[in-house]
């Protein structure tokens, strides 16, 4: 029952003894814990159908006695249903609908690499009208499972009689966040770009990791991954051939799984990432890899809805999940029209209130413009001045 509580704060068991005050029943949908919105079903009260509806705030029905906490809802449950989109693939569409959007999907993959850059923005900002009008997961960084979880610590500790309780802290040495700067090399001219980001980001202190396309859009050369690691970055396998299909469906996504394990290995690689964030994290016990960095905080801008509503990292089976945590620059730039850190700056502040993991996908494609460089620079200037003052592990 407190299995997510304790892998969150890393406490002593007996703070996370929590109940149910009855078996969860009736329909799944929305509520609120407090401030935080949550995803499943509950023993009283009511779920909605959607976040945008007024919900029922379930700490009313939470009962505090000495030494005993119950609740109206199973904690793992809504945590998971969180981190894991469980609520995406419960609203996903279906029947026709599905159709028509799996048609519409493949048409502009198998297109796309003859689009323009000024097409593809024009036909991705009509597929993502309204965004800024999604309740949930919040815009711009969704932190419910940090609610949550902080939430029920306050519970706990209200119900055992204490004000401190002893927990390891979120990173080691005391640092209060982390940040990791990660590039996805979507094409060959952004290959060719890769030694100068890495000595941009020298001047600055930052190592990074880049994800590189093992198939189709072209060939990086051993020399190249001699020299990223040499300079002490990481590489990393992004996607098969970056089409778009590889979630698809489960039997091609298993024929492409073993290629991709066979290159984690040829590429001596830790990490995953999907192409354009598509995924499914039912299937990722197949992921032969360390970590992967392909789930969202919230996906809004992205062509796959949904997002972990957090920003602390957490485990798929055996696989860590490094969220990404901020606006990619591709969505910044052309999607929102926006070449300023000021977003990012709003980002950066909030999950700093949560201790929580920086996490950037800055493509060697799209910074090659001094217009938009310039951005970048100014990003690693903000965050060299935000490590100084908060003491961040890079």
């Amino acid at each position: 029952m407190n299995q997510a509580f304790t892998d969150y704060f890393r406490c002593p068991a007996k703070y996370g003894e929590f109940c149910v005050s009855k078996e969860p029943s009736g329909p799944v949908g929305y509520f609120r814990f407090g401030p935080a919105a949550a995803y499943g079903q509950l023993t009283s009260g009511f779920c909605a159908e959607s976040a945008a509806f007024r919900l029922h705030d379930s700490m009313e029905d939470v009962e505090v006695s000495k030494s005993h906490l119950s609740l109206p809802f199973d904690p793992n449950t809504i945590v998971d249903n969180l981190r894991f989109e469980r609520y995406v693939y419960a609203n996903s569409p279906k029947g026709s609908n599905r159709t028509l959007k799996a048609l519409a999907k493949n048409l502009y993959y198998s297109v796309r690499p003859a689009l323009p850059v000024f097409v593809r923005k024009i036909l991705q900002q009509m597929s993502l009208k309204g965004w800024d009008r999604k309740p949930f997961p919040k815009w711009p960084v969704d932190r419910s499972v940090e609610h949550i979880s902080r939430r029920l610590l306050a519970l706990s500790m209200r119900a055992k009689g204490v004000d401190r309780i002893p927990f390891i802290w979120f990173w080691p040495e005391d640092y209060s966040a982390c940040t990791i700067m990660t590039h996805d090399v979507e094409t060959s001219t952004g290959l060719s770009f890769v030694p100068s980001m890495m000595d941009i980001e020298d001047s600055y202190g930052v190592k990074s990791s880049f994800q590189i396309i093992p198939e189709g859009r072209y060939r990086a050369p051993q020399t190249l991954f001699d020299q990223i690691r040499v300079r002490g970055c990481e590489v990393n396998v992004h996607d098969l051939n970056h089409d778009g299909h590889l979630f698809r469906e489960r039997g091609e996504f298993g024929r492409r799984l073993k290629k991709i394990n066979d290159y984690r290995r040829e590429f001596d690689a830790q990490g995953f990432r999907s192409g354009v964030l598509y995924r499914n994290l039912e299937w990722y016990h197949d992921l032969e890899f360390d970590y992967d960095m392909s789930v969202p905080n919230v996906g809004h801008l992205d062509p796959q809805p949904g997002g972990c509503c957090t920003v602390m990292p957490y485990f798929i089976g055996n696989l860590l999940e490094l969220p990404l945590t901020t606006v990619q620059d591709y969505s910044l730039f052309h999607i929102l029209g926006n070449y300023s850190i000021d977003l990012w700056k709003k980002q950066i502040a909030m999950i700093l209130e949560e201790n929580g993991l920086l996490s950037f996908n800055i493509h060697p494609d799209y910074v090659i413009p001094s217009k938009a460089r310039r951005v970048y620079i100014e990003l690693l200037e903000y965050l060299k001045g935000v490590r100084s003052t908060a003491g961040l592990w890079m």
